[in-house]
């Protein structure tokens, strides 16, 4: 569903007057999380190493009271004061929707410590100082919330394609959600992870050939890629009031690639 489509507020269901942090928010994938939070009624703060990114993002945004950071989350110190920002930013802080990650396809042959070090440094160390912030800042203010942390189809099929160490790193933080869910849930604050399969984006089509592009097709049962909107409408899914109930899962959006 579009972010301008009617409605997008319906997916998003108790999310109006609610703050949410989108990281990645520059991406393809991260951009329409932005969409789509603020089409159901949120104020936003985008938050991206592209700053110039962020701010075209956020004018494009329905409603007011929105906002952008600059930062650059392999930086601990950085993601674990975040939610303070958006506190003072927004006005308060509801939810998280972690999309940063980086991606370096390489064989594995080729990988370096370097390479390891800022995949798994910003997908996994930096989402789980950034989580355990966002889940300590909602706890201390006594506020139910909601954060979301992107994955990949990868956690469960290991990397394709010369993605080991991000397919490694996701897996992680699969296995983070789950821990944090428990520690988290009684102090009302759901946290779960959105698993996008092969998605239309220029993460995904960076080095890979056509073979390889058909092959995903053929491996695919609905026989395509993904849009970046269609695992935005899941983020925002987990992030409403319909999802409740749920917590410490893996939402698979994947066209049916995945089947678990």
């Amino acid at each position: 569903m579009s972010s301008r489509e009617p409605g997008a507020r319906l997916l998003g269901e108790g999310l109006a007057g609610r703050a949410a942090v989108c990281t990645g928010a520059a991406g393809g994938i991260g951009r329409e999380v932005c969409a789509h939070l603020a089409a159901a009624g949120a104020r936003v703060m985008a938050v991206d190493r592209d700053g110039s990114g962020c701010a075209a993002v956020i004018r494009e945004l329905p409603g007011s009271g929105h906002g952008w950071l600059a930062a650059d989350l392999s930086d601990v110190a950085t993601a674990g004061t975040l939610p303070a920002v958006a506190q003072q930013r927004l006005g308060s802080f509801d939810i998280l929707v972690h999309a940063a990650a980086v991606l370096r396809r390489q064989p594995l042959a080729e990988v370096t410590e370097a390479d390891w070090d800022a995949q798994v440094g910003l997908n996994l160390k930096a989402t789980f100082f950034l989580a355990r912030a966002a889940a300590e800042h909602l706890r201390r203010h006594g506020r139910a919330g909601r954060l979301v942390l992107l994955a990949s189809q990868a956690w469960w099929t290991g990397g394709y394609g010369g993605s080991a160490v991000y397919a490694a790193s996701k897996a992680g933080v699969v296995s983070l959600v789950r821990g944090l869910a428990r520690e988290y849930g009684p102090h009302g604050i759901t946290v779960n992870a959105v698993a996008p399969g092969s998605i239309d984006t220029p993460m995904l089509r960076t080095g890979l050939s056509q073979q390889v592009l058909d092959a995903i097709y053929a491996a695919t049962p609905l026989g395509r890629l993904g849009r970046a909107g269609e695992v935005a409408a899941a983020c925002v899914f987990l992030a409403s009031d319909n999802a409740s109930f749920i917590t410490g899962t893996v939402l698979n959006v994947s066209g049916g690639w995945l089947t678990y």
